[in-house]
């Protein structure tokens, strides 16, 4: 049972990680230049997936938190 809860923690530490990733990259093109112009179409697309990317991290950190609880009421 702690095996498998410590590939879960791992697992979810990689999605937290490749979430993170997604968002940073999502921010970088939105660029000043696409901000100045008001492109709307574009920012407001970006916009949404750095919205959906750290949601995605909080969603897979918060479920890593509850792994380790688990864990840790299991290992006692």
């Amino acid at each position: 049972m702690q095996t498998l809860l410590i590939i879960a923690i791992i697992f979810l530490a990689i999605m937290v990680v490749v979430s993170l990733i997604r968002g940073i990259v999502a921010f970088l093109k939105t660029t000043k230049v696409d901000l100045e112009n008001n492109t709307s179409e574009t920012v407001s697309e970006m916009q949404l997936m750095q919205n959906k990317a750290m949601f995605d991290r909080i969603k897979y950190q918060g479920l890593a938190i509850l792994v380790v609880a688990i864990l840790l009421a299991v290992s006692q």
